[in-house]
């Protein structure tokens, strides 16, 4: 349906207003001509009123329609109520008239609701900003904020920009744009000038956006980017886009009504000519063939699939998921397998220290003390796990003081502690650096650790090997939930791939709860995997947008996870989980699921009543009650789909309890 303007003398509600009086002009007329004795002229002063107040509107889309060489449903109404006035039937074709132009104007305030949903998003950001500038406050629009401004956010107030903190901590609720029910702590950065530099890699804690409601403590906040360029304006940008993006069922709507329409345009002129044939006057045919026409107009098939694209593409929008358009949004819920990228979806994407297996004679906290006094001195993701998990068990006591550190390429460290020397690293390490090698209980420990997916860290202090690290890539809390709920929203192959070793990715598989693990994947491997299991099946592939995005362009739907702030991931996902939330999914794919169902619905419905309908008004129904029962079927159609709007999941409901 092409979206025209409304509005008018009594403002955005006088289509309605036209429609109501049109009502109560046919209605009147009606009554007066039936039950008393008035003159003929005041019903049909009244029927002309209902034909003006009904017809106005629809005539100016017919006007915009023929301008551009359409004739769409508005045209066969128009022709079908002049022609009950050529008939002498006037209050027929101004019933027509009324029904129809209620049906729309109800129709365009239902749809109104779905987009208002929408453009709600957009007024999340506050109008002014408390800046401030070579020492002096003042407040300013938003819009004239500059990268680099300083501005103050006090308690309980909208954040104005997408940024960072730089004074002050506070819970924020970033619901808004990531979906979270649980407000995320914020903490200041050590250094403004580098965060600026590195705004989208900043750690959660630190980074803010617009939009999002401050708690309890007021804020110092960097501007990172303009209000035109803020995560939520490019949400809002993409999800009004989305509303033109035409869905498969769209695409096949339109292309059943161009060839419909000419058939039924078909069939009512030879309706015309029914008296040629058929033992009726020519006024009888002329009626049967407008009524036909009513019948035969697709105008709940039209409105069918936009109505429900709009309402969950709204709906996903306020859950803090970025669906872009009907044509993901109908895929994703028909999806019957998922292939999960292991790093950063599926698992934290860090590694943690998992096993602490000492010695005969050593103390888990020697081992530890030892291990995590050398790492400090590392750079490395290993060394920088090893130090955080030390510092959390001896609540934060100084480790002990090492030097000399040493590293010894691709194998491990060496470093000095209190006059012993300290090697940490690998099992082949120790076969290169002389002195006696593992024992066979440090052996059996790395290969059991190794073929439950631990990468191990053999610490010897001296001559003496104080025993095994093991560290691990750990699943996410949410996973093992979330892949049992996708379960039961009826996924029933869902598939781990990785860059790390098969034994690895087995192991975090058998941990969530998957089935299938496929380690030892190059990027082009990836894109091979998802192209497999595209031809046997519609895959989803989950990742982080950036590194996996050749997969996700090759699988039927690509999700985006985290992607609040990532140009990238905005860029490349047909899908983006705002929030880096991975219990997230299951809502997109639950909300999606429901989305097809209504579709579908609205689609039986609507061909439903024109099957019913044409054969019908062929037969004798009348112009009046094929319209009710008509425009009665769109109306249906459209508050079908805007129950989109108030889809829940187990989310949602847990975060009300």
């Amino acid at each position: 349906m092409e979206k025209h303007d409304h509005s008018g003398v009594f403002g955005q509600k006088t289509e309605l207003v036209f429609a109501i009086l049109s009502g109560v002009a046919v209605t009147l007329g009606w009554v007066l001509e039936t039950f008393s004795g008035v003159a003929g002229r005041i019903p049909f002063a009244l029927f002309l009123g209902g034909y003006f107040f009904g017809g106005f509107y629809v005539i100016r889309e017919v006007i915009d329609s023929v301008r551009v060489g359409r004739f769409e449903i508005d045209f066969l109404m128009l022709i079908a109520a002049a022609g009950a006035a050529v008939l002498g039937e006037w209050f027929e074709g101004a019933l027509l008239l009324f029904l129809f132009s209620i049906g729309h104007a109800l129709e365009h305030y239902a749809m109104g609701r779905a987009r208002k949903a929408i453009e709600a998003l957009a007024d999340l950001t506050p109008a002014t900003a408390v800046v401030r500038r070579n020492g002096t406050e003042s407040e300013i629009p938003v819009d004239k904020l500059q990268v680099g401004d300083t501005v103050i956010v006090r308690t309980n107030e909208r954040i104005p920009a997408d940024g960072f903190v730089v004074k002050g901590s506070s819970d924020v609720n970033q619901a808004p744009v990531t979906g979270e029910s649980v407000p995320v702590d914020k903490q200041p950065v050590n250094d403004p000038d580098e965060a600026l530099e590195n705004w989208v890699q900043l750690d959660a804690a630190h980074r803010v956006f617009a939009g999002t409601i401050n708690g309890t403590s007021a804020l110092e906040i960097m501007v990172a980017r303009r209000s035109t360029e803020s995560t939520l304006a490019r949400v809002v940008q993409m999800v009004a886009e989305a509303e033109t993006q035409k869905s498969p069922t769209q695409r096949f709507t339109d292309r059943f009504e161009r060839i419909f329409v000419p058939t039924v345009l078909g069939l009512v002129v030879l309706l015309l000519f029914a008296w040629v044939v058929v033992d009726e006057t020519f006024s009888a045919s002329f009626y049967r063939a407008m009524a036909v026409l009513v019948a035969a107009s697709p105008c709940a098939l039209a409105i069918a699939t936009p109505s429900a694209v709009l309402s969950g593409v709204a709906r996903a929008g306020r859950g803090g998921v970025l669906i872009k358009g009907g044509g993901p949004l109908e895929n994703l819920g028909t999806l019957s397998a998922i292939a999960f990228d292991k790093t950063g979806t599926l698992t934290e994407g860090k590694p943690r220290v998992t096993d602490l297996v000492p010695s005969e004679g050593v103390s888990e906290d020697d081992l530890l003390r030892t291990a995590a006094s050398i790492e400090k001195l590392s750079d490395h993701p290993l060394a920088a796990a090893v130090v955080a998990f030390g510092l959390a068990r001896f609540k934060g006591q100084a480790l002990d003081s090492a030097h000399d550190l040493e590293s010894i390429t691709g194998r491990g460290i060496k470093g000095q502690l209190d006059g012993d020397v300290v090697h940490i690293g690998k099992d082949d390490l120790f076969s290169e650096i002389g002195g006696p090698p593992p024992p066979a209980f440090i052996r059996s420990t790395v290969e059991e650790l190794e073929t439950n997916g631990r990468t191990t860290m053999i610490v010897r202090r001296g001559e003496h090997y104080l025993g095994v690290l093991g560290l691990m890539d750990t699943p996410r809390e949410s996973a093992a939930d979330t892949l049992t709920r996708l379960r039961q929203l009826g996924i029933r192959r869902m598939v781990m791939i990785s860059g790390d070793n098969q034994r690895v990715a087995e192991a975090i598989a058998r941990s969530v709860g998957l089935d299938e693990a496929r380690g030892d994947l190059m990027p082009d491997d990836k894109v091979e995997t998802i192209q497999d299991l595209s031809r046997e099946e519609k895959v989803a592939m989950v990742g982080d947008g950036v590194n996996d995005a050749p997969a996700m362009a090759n699988a039927t739907v690509g999700i985006a996870m985290g992607a609040a702030g990532s140009d990238v991931a905005l860029e490349t996902a047909d899908v983006a989980l705002m929030a880096d939330r991975l219990e997230h999914l299951p809502f997109a794919v639950g909300l999606s699921r429901q989305a097809s169902r209504i579709i579908r619905q609205n689609l039986w419905m609507s061909l439903g009543m024109v099957v019913f309908l044409v054969p019908a008004t062929i037969a004798g129904l009348g112009i009046g009650p094929a319209v009710a029962l008509h425009e009665g079927s769109t109306l249906v159609v459209v508050f079908n789909a805007l129950r989109l709007l108030g889809y829940r999941d187990d989310i949602d409901q847990k975060s009300d309890g």
